[in-house]
């Protein structure tokens, strides 16, 4: 890797860091081609991005950026995966750490906030952005929903009467 191949790297990595939600840092011990490539699509999936970056240049690309309490995590063969949403990245890591014992996590951050491989796995276990917008949005709801049912109950208990009558009538 020339020079102007690891500035690009460098600035590469510098961006990802500054547009993350949370980044997620991992060990790989011995991955295989078809391992790693099943990784990287339920990453690209979950809309997040998984990449393998020297440490040295990751550690440059690390400072002055929200992530920089991270830069000791860098040692050794890691990965960087990284989601604006929160959650996206950690969990598709946490799970597919369930199912080998070739990839261990180190630990990652969430803004300034620098988690160890326990924080990532609290993480993994939040709802996603998509799920607690649901909720709030079922919540807020929740209320105009019954307030239409109160309303319309008298009516319907009503029309259900006058059908009835209508009904003994025309017998």
């Amino acid at each position: 890797m020339d020079r102007s191949q690891k500035a690009e790297s460098v600035a590469y990595l510098n961006e990802l860091f500054n547009e993350a939600g949370a980044v997620v840092i991992t060990r790989n011990l011995g991955l295989t081609v078809a391992q790693t490539t099943a990784l990287r699509t339920k990453i690209r999936e979950a809309g997040a991005t998984y990449k393998v970056a020297k440490n040295r240049l990751a550690k440059l690309a690390v400072q002055d950026t929200p992530y920089a309490g991270i830069g000791d995590l860098f040692t050794g063969p890691t990965a960087v995966a990284t989601s604006s949403d929160p959650v996206a990245a950690a969990k598709v890591i946490v799970d597919f750490a369930k199912t080998t014992d070739k990839i261990e996590i180190l630990g990652g951050g969430m803004g300034s906030l620098v988690l160890d491989a326990d924080g990532i796995k609290a993480l993994a276990t939040m709802p996603s952005l998509d799920e607690l917008r649901a909720k709030l949005i079922g919540l807020i709801q929740a209320p105009a929903t019954k307030i239409a049912q109160v309303v319309t109950a008298p009516a319907a208990k009503l029309a259900r009467v006058f059908a009835a009558y209508a009904e003994k009538d025309a017998a």
